[in-house]
């Protein structure tokens, strides 16, 4: 299952099979593994701000 979390403010979608590499995030990391300090990387909303939707 390929679960993808959504910005609320912005929209940017984190997928857990594409990670973000350029972040230094591989591909598969799930969103638990993201540290809490993580922020958007369009907008800077904080990782609370993502909610899970679906794939």
């Amino acid at each position: 299952m390929n679960r993808v979390w959504r910005c609320t403010v912005c929209g940017f979608e984190y997928l857990e099979s594409k990670g973000l590499p350029e972040e230094g995030i591989p591909p598969g990391t799930a969103w638990e593994a993201i540290p809490a300090h993580w922020v958007c990387p369009d907008c800077g909303m904080n990782k609370a701000d993502f909610h899970m939707v679906e794939a």
